[in-house]
């Protein structure tokens, strides 16, 4: 590349660079002629000023870079402090997720599980909006137990969970329901325990609860859950099945505690079910003595 911006090689006049043609680009050769001089790649002729833009074009880019690395510093900080340091995710401002955001299945309530128990029942219930819905949500698993198949402790549980105003009209209800008669229909003995080599199973899984309606000292929630119910063994002919159901109880504040008054049950809603194998009636069976049932809900 030639520094003179002719041939390379110039006529020893003054044109050129301002009438420094021939000087300083190196020493003539023994031909009187000047030797063409290379620089390393990126750099200017020396003897020229600095080339315009070049080290402010890197200055500004370098610029930039710290720019956007505060930027995203800033940011982070901002988004860590928004999520941190509270485990009911409100930013450590201790107030309550806002409502209108939906349903967060995973996230913790806030309020203390119970600590008594009424015959295996959880009992001490808030008496709030939540409260109601954990106690609703442990009554359906109650009554809806293998024990409620059995009249001594069918008769504790619902005793347990009833307003006593009404606990007289619902165990006449409860035992005509869970008669020996019905529970031969279903393969159980008469008195509600299951033959031998086969384990009876009645077991409810809440998903979820919703208050629909609620006041200081009565509430109606809906409780939608899963169960498993059949007799699990060889040979069973009411193998163990799965449903879904939702039941919308009436509780109220009876001393210190939320009691059932009445409830409904209706079908569904129900998921599409998955492509699985049943399980042997075996695995099934060692499944439900080895997997305990929850105590307690919500």
């Amino acid at each position: 590349m030639s520094l003179d911006g002719d041939d390379g090689y110039g006529s020893g006049g003054d044109h050129g660079r301002g009438g420094r043609a021939g000087r300083g680009r190196g020493n003539p050769d023994d031909q009187g002629r000047p030797t063409r001089t290379r620089l390393p790649e990126g750099e200017g002729d020396p003897y020229d000023g600095p080339r315009r833009g070049g080290r402010t074009g890197v200055t500004s880019r370098n610029l930039m870079t710290v720019v956007g690395v505060v930027v995203l510093l800033v940011a982070a900080i901002a988004f860590a402090n928004r999520g941190g340091g509270n485990d009911g995710g409100d930013g450590g401002s201790g107030k309550a997720a806002d409502k209108s955001t939906g349903a967060q299945a995973t996230a913790p309530t806030g309020v203390k599980p119970v600590d008594g128990k009424n015959d295996g029942i959880a009992k001490g219930f808030a008496h709030t909006e939540q409260g109601a819905q954990s106690a609703a949500a442990n009554y359906a698993v109650a009554l809806s137990s293998d024990a409620m198949f059995r009249a001594e402790t069918r008769h504790r549980i619902v005793a347990a969970v009833y307003d006593p105003e009404v606990v007289t009209a619902r165990q006449g209800d409860y035992d005509q329901a869970y008669s020996g008669e019905r529970a031969v229909k279903i393969g159980l003995k008469a008195d509600g325990t299951a033959p031998s080599g086969l384990t009876f199973v009645s077991r409810t899984n809440p998903a979820g609860t919703k208050a629909t309606a609620y006041k200081d000292d009565t509430a109606t929630v809906a409780v939608w859950y899963s169960t498993l119910f059949g007799l699990a063994g060889e040979h069973s002919k009411n193998p163990v099945s799965e449903g879904w159901y939702t039941s919308t109880f009436q509780l109220k504040w009876v001393g210190d505690d939320w009691k059932v008054t009445a409830f409904s049950q209706k079908d569904g809603p129900t998921p599409v079910g998955r492509d699985q194998a049943a399980s042997s009636a075996k695995d099934m069976s060692d499944a439900v003595q080895g997997f305990g049932g929850f105590t307690y809900a919500r």
